[in-house]
């Protein structure tokens, strides 16, 4: 990289563990759940169940529509937290996670994570802290669908 690019800074960073809080919020911003992502998520996990392919399943209100895996719904929530830019780029590994599935999600849903700070405990090298979150899935009825508790060390 030549000399004079290499003081840019890097404007995407995530909040270092030191610079966060127990108790400290925040919100992602909102993303639906479309066919496509139904489709491409079960194809690629191979989770080519009925229940997730074929509407005559329905919705659990009866009504015809495809049901969102679980996993699928967890991996959107992930994707919306890391692009909120808290955490970009400060991750070092997934620790831990824990899952409370709530309600159903069905193709046409939109989500977004509250996340809440749980605990913060530094690592004894006091480069990196394991960084444990309590992170609310909400859909647009304003319903939490999943709670999960990710346990991640982070720089």
């Amino acid at each position: 990289m030549p000399s004079e690019l290499s003081n840019f800074e890097e404007p995407h960073r995530g909040i270092s563990w030191r610079d966060l809080a127990v108790g400290w919020t925040f919100r992602t911003s909102a993303r639906t759940i479309t066919e496509a992502d139904l489709v491409g998520f079960v194809n690629a996990a191979g989770l080519a169940e009925p229940l997730f392919l074929d509407a005559r399943h329905g919705k659990p209100d009866g009504s015809p529509g495809r049901v969102l895996p679980a996993v699928l719904t967890l991996s959107y929530a992930e994707g919306l937290v890391l692009q909120s830019r808290v955490l970009h780029g400060t991750g070092v590994a997934l620790l831990k996670i824990e899952i409370d599935v709530r309600a159903p999600l069905c193709v046409g849903d939109t989500i977004t994570v509250a996340v809440k700070i749980a605990d913060i405990a530094p690592t004894s090298d006091g480069l990196r802290a394991r960084v444990a979150t309590i992170n609310s899935v909400i859909d647009q009825d304003n319903r939490v669908v999943m709670e999960y508790r990710p346990l991640r060390l982070q720089r």
